[in-house]
Formats: structure tokens, C-alpha cells, sequence
């Protein structure tokens, strides 16, 4: 069996929606069912379409969070002694050559990556690039839209 690494952050979050699907989103959708099904003719019903789907959706992501959590291998990166080197879990600030932009990227695991919140998969090419430098080395990142250059300002492990 395949772990899935994730950050403690990562993992909770996960714990968190499962539990609001599971206590709030499964017992909704079953009373939007059961008051569709008031209604009568089911065959015409859109609200009991619309609910069965609902349940067909959250009943999905349970069981893909049930088993995501089941294969997870859970690290927190503040207990993490990795010398300096950037490894999974790490917040790595990063400076870009051509644009002169700074920005801040946190690795974490591919269930909880989210680039609006500035969290990249460790197995994106940015990630692959990054793992295993250390502040103050200069990385090229192969994008569709060519090669970037960034230097590494810091990394922490929060």
C-alpha cells in the first residue's frame, strides 16, 4: 500500500471535513431525500434528483477522505532536523531572478495542495526543483512558459 504524505496541519484539515461530512452533510441531504420522496412522483422530482446526487457526491468524497487518511504518513515539520536542505513540509521563501517578485511557498503533500493558499505539491516541478537545496542556492524551474530562476531567501519549518 501506497502512504500519502501529509502535513499534521494537512491531515487535520482532512479529520475536519470528514467529520462535517459525516455529522452535518450526510444527515441533510438524507432529510432533503426524505422530504423529496414526500412530494410523490419521483420520476419528475428534480429537488429528489438534485438530493440523490448531492448524497452520490459526499458519499464519494467520504470514502476517498476515509482512505486517503487510512495511507496517510503524517509529518510535522516543526519537528522535522533536516540541516538546512528543503525537504517535504518546508516554507521556503523565494525570490525570482527575471521578475525581482518574492513569494512563499509551503510543500506539502499532493490531497493538500492549494495554490491560492500558496501550498504546492511536492511532486509539483517547482517542489522537485526545490527538494534537497538549501537557503541561499539559486534553482531553475522548467514551466510550460520556459525556465525561471529563483533564489532561495529562507526556509522554515512551521
Amino acid at each position: 500500500m501506497e502512504s500519502l504524505p501529509l502535513t499534521s496541519k494537512g491531515a487535520e484539515r482532512l479529520r475536519e471535513e470528514l467529520k462535517n461530512l459525516k455529522q452535518v452533510a450526510r444527515p441533510k441531504v438524507i432529510d432533503a431525500i426524505a422530504e423529496a420522496r414526500a412530494h410523490g412522483d419521483l420520476s419528475e422530482n428534480a429537488e429528489y434528483h438534485a438530493a440523490r446526487e448531492e448524497q452520490g457526491f459526499i458519499e464519494g468524497r467520504i470514502k476517498e477522505l476515509d482512505s486517503s487518511l487510512g495511507k496517510a504518513q503524517i509529518i510535522d515539520p516543526t519537528t522535522l532536523d533536516t540541516g538546512g536542505r528543503i525537504v517535504f513540509g518546508a516554507t521556503v521563501e523565494l525570490y525570482n531572478v527575471s521578475t525581482e517578485a518574492e513569494v512563499t511557498y509551503q510543500i506539502v503533500g499532493n490531497l493538500e495542495s492549494d495554490i491560492e493558499k500558496l501550498k504546492i505539491s511536492v511532486s509539483s516541478p517547482i517542489a522537485r526543483a526545490l527538494i534537497g537545496k538549501e537557503e541561499g542556492d539559486e534553482v531553475e524551474v522548467r514551466t510550460p512558459g520556459g525556465v525561471i530562476t529563483y533564489e532561495i531567501l529562507s526556509v522554515k519549518y512551521i
